[in-house]
Order: C-alpha cells, then sequence, then structure tokens
C-alpha cells in the first residue's frame, strides 16, 4: 500500500496529530499486528518550508509507525511437507496472513522448476475469528532417490511477495522393494515441554528418517489462545517437517471447532481432510485412523461408520495377495489405544474399550476384529504420555509366536503405545502390577523409531531422551508369511445398511 502525503506549514499540527495517534495505536509489541508493506510518502516542499525542528519532531513519530507496521501479510512460515495420494509426490504446506499466490520453486541443480497451487482462507473459530491463508502445492513426479538438497538448491515456498528460506528433502528409490524406510513415530508433543524435539530436529537434520508419524495430540492446544498456540507449535516443528513427510492423525486435543485446526494446518493424502487415510512406503501399507470418532458424537455418528466401512474396504485391498505381496506389512496407527495399564481412568483401561470393542452394548464398528480378520501386523497408539509395549495380543489373549521367540510369527496383532514426546501435562505413570498382556513399561520422555528391513524383517526401538538418546527397548517382528490370523469367518460385524 502506498499513501501520499503533502505537508507543509499549515497542515503540520493536523499532520502531527495524525502521527501521534497512529504511533500510540499501532505498538511494535502488538504481535498481533499483521499488515501489508506499507509505503508512507511524504512531499515536503523544502526544509525551509517546515524548518529542521518540524521535520525532526516528524522523523521521530513516523519512524515509530514505521517499526510498528514492518510485519508483512506475506511472508511464508509453518512450512511442513506431506506425502501425496502417490510415493513419489510431495505436498508442501504453508500459512500467511494475507491472500497471495502459492508458488514453489524446487530441483536438483537448481530451481528449474516451478509448481503452482491452492491457497485457503482459515478463520479460526475463536473469540477473534482470527484469519490466516493456507497454501498447498503438489510436487509431481519427482525424481526417485533423489536429494532436492541446499547445495543442489532444494526448494523454498511463498510468492513474489515473500519468500521462505530453503529447505531439502528426498525421495523414495524407483524400485520400492529394495527400500527400507525408517521412520521416528510419536504423540502428545506440545509446544510447552516438547523435550523430545531438540534431538528429533538434530537427527532429521542430519538426514537419519525417512519419514516422522505424530499420532494425534499437538501443541496443547492448536485453537488456544485464539489459534496462537496452534501457530507457535506450527512454527516449532517446521524445523522437522520441512524437511520430510510429517504424516499425522487427530488426537482429542484437536476436537474443538470440529477439528478444524487439524484439519486446515496438515494436508494428508485423501479427501477426508486427515481424518483418515492410508499411504505406502517401500513393503509397508500405512493406515491412519481417527479415534475421536469413538468418543465426540457432537458432530454425530456418520463418521464413524464412514470410517469403519473406509477402513475395511482398505484393509480388504491392501489383503490382495498381489498387493500383500508387494506390501507386505500393515501398519494402522491412531490416537487412543485399545489397551494400556497406566494409573489414570483413560477408556484404555475399561475392559471394553470403545475403539476395541465398539459401540457399548451393541459391539458394533469395533476395530479389534477388523484387525484380526486382516491380519494387521502392527498398531501405534498414543494419549497415554508413556512407552508401553504388548505382547501380540487379541480379545485380552496373548497370542506369541511362541515361548522363546514371542514376535517370530505372532498370531495376533502387536500393539505399542508411544505418547511420551513431551507435553505440558507431563508424563503418566503405571499401575503397580503389570497386566498379563503388558510385556514392557516406561514413563521416560522419548519417541518410537521403526524400520522395515524387508518383507520378514520390521524392527522397533524406543528412544528415551531423559538418558540421552538411549535405547531403552526393541523388538523384531518376524513373519515368514503375512495373512488374516483367522482363516474363519465368525467375527460377527455390523449390519451393512446401518446409518
Amino acid at each position: 500500500m502506498r499513501a501520499h502525503a503533502h505537508v507543509d506549514e499549515r497542515n503540520f499540527s493536523a499532520f502531527l496529530n495524525v502521527l501521534l495517534f497512529l504511533s500510540l495505536s499501532l505498538s511494535p509489541l502488538d504481535s498481533e499486528l499483521k499488515t501489508d508493506s506499507v509505503c508512507v510518502v511524504l512531499l515536503f516542499p523544502s526544509s525551509q518550508a517546515l524548518g529542521p525542528l518540524r521535520l525532526f519532531q516528524a522523523s521521530l513519530l513516523f519512524s515509530t509507525i514505521a517499526v510498528a507496521v514492518a510485519i508483512e501479510y506475506y511472508q511464508p512460515e509453518q512450512i511442513h511437507l506431506a506425502y501425496g495420494d502417490s510415493p513419489n509426490d510431495i505436498v508442501v504446506t504453508w500459512t500467511t496472513y494475507s491472500n497471495c499466490d502459492s508458488v514453489v520453486e524446487y530441483g536438483v541443480g537448481g530451481f528449474a522448476l516451478k509448481a503452482e497451487g491452492s491457497t485457503t482462507k482459515f478463520v479460526d473459530g475463536g473469540s477473534e475469528k482470527r484469519v490466516m491463508f493456507i497454501h498447498r502445492v503438489t510436487l509431481k513426479d519427482l525424481i526417485p532417490d533423489a536429494k532436492y538438497s541446499m547445495c543442489n538448491s532444494g526448494y523454498h515456498c511463498g510468492s513474489v511477495l515473500g519468500w521462505s528460506g530453503v529447505f531439502w528433502f528426498k525421495t523414495p528409490p524407483d524400485d520400492e522393494s529394495k527400500w527400507s524406510p525408517f521412520l521416528a513415530v510419536y504423540g502428545d508433543m506440545g509446544n510447552e515441554n516438547a523435550q523430545s524435539l531438540a534431538r528429533l530436529q538434530e537427527e532429521v537434520q542430519r538426514g537419519v528418517y525417512d519419514a516422522i508419524i505424530h499420532v494425534g495430540d499437538f501443541a496443547y492446544d492448536m485453537d488456544s489462545d485464539n489459534a496462537r498456540v496452534g501457530d507457535e507449535f506450527m512454527r516449532q516443528i517446521e524445523t522437522v517437517a520441512a524437511y520430510l513427510p510429517y504424516m499425522t492423525c487427530p488426537g482429542n486435543h484437536e476436537q474443538t471447532y470440529n477439528f478444524s485446526n487439524y484439519r486446515a494446518r496438515f494436508s494428508m493424502p485423501g479427501d477426508t481432510e486427515g481424518l483418515w487415510y492410508s499411504f505406502n512406503m517401500g513393503p509397508i501399507h500405512f493406515v491412519s485412523l481417527t479415534t475421536e470418532v469413538y468418543y465426540n458424537f457432537n458432530y454425530g455418528m456418520k463418521q464413524l461408520v464412514k470410517q469403519y466401512y473406509w477402513l475395511e474396504n482398505d484393509l480388504k485391498e491392501a489383503s490382495i495377495p498381489e498387493n500383500r505381496l508387494k506390501r507386505p506389512w500393515i501398519i494402522t496407527y491412531g490416537h487412543r489405544p485399545m489397551y494400556c495399564s497406566n494409573d489414570d481412568y483413560d477408556d484404555c483401561r475399561q475392559h471394553s474399550t470403545f475403539v476395541r470393542s465398539g459401540i457399548p452394548f451393541l459391539k458394533w464398528f469395533g476395530l479389534e476384529d477388523l484387525l484380526y480378520r486382516y491380519g494387521v501386523d502392527l498398531s501405534i497408539w498414543a494419549h497415554e504420555h508413556s512407552y508401553e509395549r504388548l505382547w501380540p495380543v487379541y480379545d485380552y489373549k496373548v497370542l506369541n509366536g511362541s515361548t522363546s521367540e514371542p514376535y517370530r510369527n505372532p498370531r495376533a496383532t502387536v500393539h505399542i503405545v508411544t505418547g511420551s514426546a513431551g507435553c505440558s501435562e507431563r508424563t503418566d505413570p503405571f499401575i503397580p502390577a503389570k497386566p498379563d498382556w503388558s510385556a514392557y513399561r516406561n514413563s521416560d520422555y522419548g519417541y518410537t523409531r521403526i524400520k522395515a528391513w524387508n518383507g520378514t524383517h520390521l524392527y522397533l526401538e524406543q528412544i528415551s531422551d531423559d538418558q540421552d538418546g538411549q535405547v531403552i527397548d526393541n523388538i523384531w517382528i518376524i513373519k515368514d508369511k503375512h495373512e488374516a490370523f483367522s482363516t474363519k469367518d465368525n467375527i460377527d460385524s455390523p449390519p451393512l445398511n446401518w446409518t
């Protein structure tokens, strides 16, 4: 915006009053002031016409205003990546506070390529109705097994009105059967006491991981303080999420305003605004779930039903022999666990948890039967601010592969709860007596690592940030064959015409 002011001795007093008003109104300490680039051109006839004192007075006040209005709408921030609908597609998402174009310049060996995308206005549901603009650009048909790195240009995003810094990412190999993806997985990270974040920043920027999965509960909470807490959290995770796909699912802390902050800020595959979806990485078929549909009926039960039948179809498709041969590992993740032994009153402490067993009394739409029927290898959960590894379990029955090798050809899904990345609510203790189905428990701050070495060997380990990155637990899941755990179709299903 450019404004012209013709100033002489006759209107100087009025002009000085306007400057004084602006300097008091537009305090540079107001962190919410977001303005366009402002240029006010003062057209003085001559220094003799006003005199040096008048010019000095005006310059003092105008410098105060200039500081206050220097913040721009257009500067990209909160940059993060996600997989698109194909493993060779990357979606770049960022935020500005003014409407502008969505452009990513990228390449190997220079910013030779440019992609354009969409800009969506998001109005937070809080009392201030704060406005921000979410930008999404999909980079399609990327070169396999390439590093779009800073030394080779990498990528930056924004528009002609403002660009981000330069970031980098790497793409999967052309032959995914030879890829052994390595991921960090955790839930329940806030922008206060995000204890694991510094270690993750260092590891991500060294190129240790191929992706991160955040299993619900962000920022604590993204809608807090009229979504300012969400803004700050997204700025914090940019230090990891701008360098690799940051895959997510919603938790209970995202439910305000019908999950609007979560749905607006993240860009997951599919058409459900990240509520549930699936994607592939090498030998793994990942399935992201929304456990909150079992606990938040403010918005009706339609989403619960839709997700259930979508999940069944997705698992059925993933279990077709040729698909299971190509991607033998099926791993699900959702926020609230089916099992836990924490010392609290959460639903996972109850025998018939909603996620596991389904709607009370009717027992419809429970997820454990689906996992069992389609041979899901691993289910990852969070919500409890601790780490817990279970034996292979179905309906509270331990179904180890054998006494000496419980995770070799297990006869049920293995469950991991990893919700201790760090947040304002601290960590959770456990009940003194460990249940028979629980194999290992720990309340240190930390996160989980997963590596699929091939179609038969999957490695998991838990990192303790309290113990300076020490591995405090690890297992190999070894499967000679991936198939349904039960060949009998004796599991009750909800009626197909239920609405």
